[in-house]
């Protein structure tokens, strides 16, 4: 009976990727994997299909499973869209919010600091991007949501092995900040703090000189 889980396997090889012990361009052979976790090859088959939605994997065809290439020009669009978004998102969210919607988000920065302090890095990650879109999901905005999960897929391996420690917890500081002009309905102060809290974000980002050609 296998007692090892999915998710475990999908940390494990993210935990991989993010310390560059698997690299950009790897093969990730189903059997040699198997053998490792002691799982069936179908649990392998699960866990990269979930790697492969997160794109920290791509499946090729005829050909297996591979560590995704981080892309420093595609992190770059991204965030060139998501400034856009966010903007429009940050108005509509003063303009519509309750305490309710409030209290939601600050009861995530809750589980952001949990995360950040003492989490492991891919959830630290996954909760400093869902703050977004748990916005648009307070605006009751599904498509608004979709897409900015899909921005953020986008740029998550990226965002796994270049973030650091430092820049994540002050990520989590400036999301408080950001919730505390929402709540005061300074539309003015919110945009600022959104469009400097995603400038600070993507510079993080930069991939080393070395990586980026």
């Amino acid at each position: 009976m296998e007692t090892t889980t999915t998710g475990f396997i999908v940390e494990a090889i993210t935990a991989a990727i993010v310390d560059h012990q698997l690299t950009p361009g790897a093969k990730l052979a189903e059997q040699k994997l198997a053998d490792q976790f002691g799982v069936s090859r179908t649990l392998i088959r699960q866990a990269l299909f979930q790697l492969s939605r997160n794109r920290l994997i791509r499946m090729e065809p005829a050909r297996g499973a591979f560590v995704a290439a981080p892309s420093v020009a595609e992190a770059r669009q991204v965030f060139a869209v998501r400034r856009m978004l966010e903007a429009g998102m940050v108005r509509a969210f003063i303009a519509a919010a309750n305490p309710e919607h409030i209290d939601a988000l600050r009861q995530h920065i809750a589980e952001e600091q949990n995360a950040v302090h003492g989490g492991t890095i891919s959830n630290r990650t996954e909760l400093l991007g869902d703050f977004h879109v748990r916005m648009a999901q307070l605006l009751g905005n599904e498509v608004l949501a979709l897409m900015l999960m899909d921005l953020l897929s986008r740029c998550s391996l990226i965002t796994l092995m270049y973030q650091t420690s430092a820049s994540a917890a002050h990520s989590h500081e400036e999301h408080a900040a950001l919730v505390d002009a929402l709540e005061a309905r300074d539309e003015t102060l919110a945009l600022r703090l959104m469009d400097e809290h995603l400038q600070h974000v993507e510079a993080g980002l930069t991939l080393p000189p070395d990586e980026s050609t």
